[in-house]
């Protein structure tokens, strides 16, 4: 390591100071100076230097400055920090004038390639993209050398709004224009503001019914029941059942708000699904010995059905498939909760009865990829035809329905639809009228972990 800037300044200092102590000292001994004046000067010379560069030393440095050497722009690697981004970047070389379909891409980062499944460069814009307002922003970047700015939403099970800017790049002279496209997602501000609108439209319209009946009773006791006890405890309790009600109706909407938010960011978690039932029926012993019905669940070995989730938003899914089928089957009726692996993943309804089935949704199969399927038969009344796609909408409810003691808030299916979407899985429904309702949810399996990764 280089001394430092004082040391190096001071170094002469104490050189000169050495030389002129040693200096006498030597002619002294060759009998060219008398050795006692010798002695005493080359001391005095010695002190006098020592003092010197003390001094220098504590005087402060003047600072060094280096110069900067600037980088050649060639050795800077402009591809690697684009590949690296988190946000799709696309480089479009035009085709012939008028011709947008013949736009081909020059460079697309790992973010790009990923949500567009490009394989391979010289793809035409239109293969990847097949959006007409993506095509005219680029034509304008291409050909009339204008920047411009738009949304784009890419479809699929988790649906991802983007904005999309086209700015025209500088090309070669003698070769095609080129454009620069990039994307940055805004799924999150989206889904923040649907859910705000959807949360005041739905919490205002569902909350209406029991305020007003709680207003009614209030007004009703102040008023003509005001010494009437009977009548006064009867309206206390109907008022009680309104204000569980609305807490319960309050915690759902908060519970879907939430899901909604993180919908499209996948849980990274790992979940024993059979472990998972097996939690929820212990925890609904006492509503199940309450309601007489028996519960039919055999789980299978450990391990089997080990699939990649959010555990609390799984247990989620079954308790509220589980206390559907209980709310909705009569007293000494049977549920049979049942755990399949592995099965593809087609989330075809299932083939226990002969009714009408239908796939509430699909999941995003990819090749090699199997599943969980959890299945929940109860021996309601069955479920009309007509009303079998409506059934994961917010507050729906079948007519006619009738659902035990307590009744639900309309937000149960649309929960458990929500909460399978981001586990990328699928939900069927079968069901025929008199005969009961099967429910099935088609969850990934979780990869084989590497021999030096144990499960956590």
């Amino acid at each position: 390591m280089p001394p430092e800037p004082e040391a190096r300044l001071n170094r002469p200092i104490l050189l000169s100071a050495l030389v002129g102590a040693a200096a006498p000292l030597v002619l002294a001994a060759v009998g060219q100076a008398q050795t006692g004046p010798a002695v005493i000067a080359g001391l005095a010379i010695a002190v006098l230097g020592v003092f010197l560069a003390q001094r220098r030393a504590e005087t402060p440095a003047a600072p060094v400055v280096r110069p900067v050497v600037a980088a050649p722009p060639d050795a800077i690697p402009y591809a690697t920090i684009l590949e690296i981004l988190d946000e799709p970047v696309m480089i479009i070389k035009a085709g012939e004038p008028g011709e947008s379909a013949d736009h081909r891409l020059v460079f697309a980062n790992t973010a790009a390639r990923a949500l567009f499944r490009i394989q391979n460069l010289n793809t035409r814009l239109v293969t990847a993209i097949r959006n007409p307002q993506v095509t005219e922003l680029v034509d304008e970047a291409l050909f009339g050398g204008m920047a411009g700015h738009g949304a784009f939403d890419t479809g699929g099970a988790q649906d991802r709004s983007w904005r999309v800017m086209a700015r025209p790049l500088a090309g070669p002279l003698d070769g095609p224009p080129l454009a620069l496209l990039t994307l940055r997602d805004q799924t999150d501000l989206r889904r923040a503001e649907r859910m705000r609108a959807d949360f005041l439209a739905n919490a205002s319209h569902e909350l209406r019914t029991p305020l007003a009946s709680l207003s009614g009773f209030i007004e009703t006791l102040r008023g003509p029941a005001r010494d009437d006890a009977e009548a006064r405890d009867r309206f206390l309790g109907i008022m009680q059942t309104q204000a569980e009600r609305m807490a319960r109706l309050i915690d759902d909407l908060m519970s879907l708000s939430r899901i909604e938010l993180n919908e499209h960011v996948a849980p990274r978690g790992r979940v024993d699904l059979s472990m998972a039932v097996t939690d929820v029926v212990d925890a609904l012993t006492p509503v199940i010995r309450d309601r007489g019905v028996t519960v039919d669940w055999t789980p299978p070995p450990r391990g089997v059905a080990s699939i990649e989730g959010d555990r609390d938003q799984i247990v989620q899914v079954i308790q509220n498939l589980v206390e559907n089928a209980l709310k909705y089957s009569p007293g000494d009726a049977a549920i049979r909760l049942e755990v399949i692996a592995p099965v593809p993943g087609d989330a075809s309804p299932g083939r226990d009865m002969e009714g009408a089935g239908l796939t509430l949704l699909t999941p995003d199969h990819h090749a090699g990829e199997h599943y969980a399927v959890l299945r929940v038969r109860d021996s309601g009344q069955g479920i009309p035809r007509d009303a079998l796609p409506r059934l994961t909408e917010r507050f729906y409810r079948v007519e006619g329905q009738k659902s035990g003691d307590r009744s639900g808030t309309g937000l149960g299916l649309a929960i458990v639809k929500h909460i399978v979407n981001r586990h990328r899985g699928g939900l069927s429904v079968e069901s025929l009228e008199g005969r009961g309702s099967t429910f099935s949810v088609w969850l990934p399996l979780a990869a084989d972990p590497a021999p030096d990764q144990p499960l956590s």
